[in-house]
């Protein structure tokens, strides 16, 4: 279970992954060896699942975001359409979903040739994939990497069992 230690920790990372042992020791009040092994043990859990730059698409060169939804036409095809999604590196994003579609893709490239080139040469091209649905986004609103924590319920992580 998560206590409230947890919770503040977490957040302190998820806005300031780079913080020291010694900056989340001392909002959480803690020594830094402390607050070292309660992160640990959060990775341990797999609650903090990786630590990442969060680079702006733009400076890169994806100047362009769409969402792609894919109906596939049987389940057997979801193998070889999810190890290929993995594998693309324009694709941030696949979720399954509930509804017409299967999966909602979250895709960045260069330009709507880039897109044209990922929607029809990567994905059509899939076995299974029967339709596609694509939407451009133009102006993103709101987009974080924090996700709501909320300390009265209790979490279903468990510490992993000992050997």
């Amino acid at each position: 279970m998560l206590d409230s230690l947890d919770l503040k920790a977490i957040t302190i990372l998820m806005s300031n992954g780079r913080a020291t042992w010694s900056d989340v020791a001392g909002i959480l009040g803690m020594s830094g060896p402390a607050a070292a092994d309660r992160v640990r043990r959060l990775e341990e859990q797999g609650v903090i699942r990786g630590y990442a730059a969060l680079v702006n698409p733009e400076a890169v060169g994806c100047s362009l975001t769409a969402f792609v939804s894919v109906s596939l036409e049987r389940p057997e095809h979801r193998g070889p359409f999810l190890t290929r999604i993995t594998d693309l590196q324009e694709v941030q994003e696949c979720h399954h979903v509930t509804g017409e579609d299967d999966y909602l893709l979250k895709v960045r490239c260069r330009n709507t040739r880039d897109l044209d080139r990922v929607i029809s040469n990567e994905l059509k091209a899939l076995p299974g994939v029967v339709k596609t649905r694509t939407t451009i986004v133009l102006d993103t609103c709101k987009e974080t990497p924090m996700v709501p924590l909320f300390p009265d319920q209790p979490s279903s992580i468990t510490a992993p069992q000992k050997k």
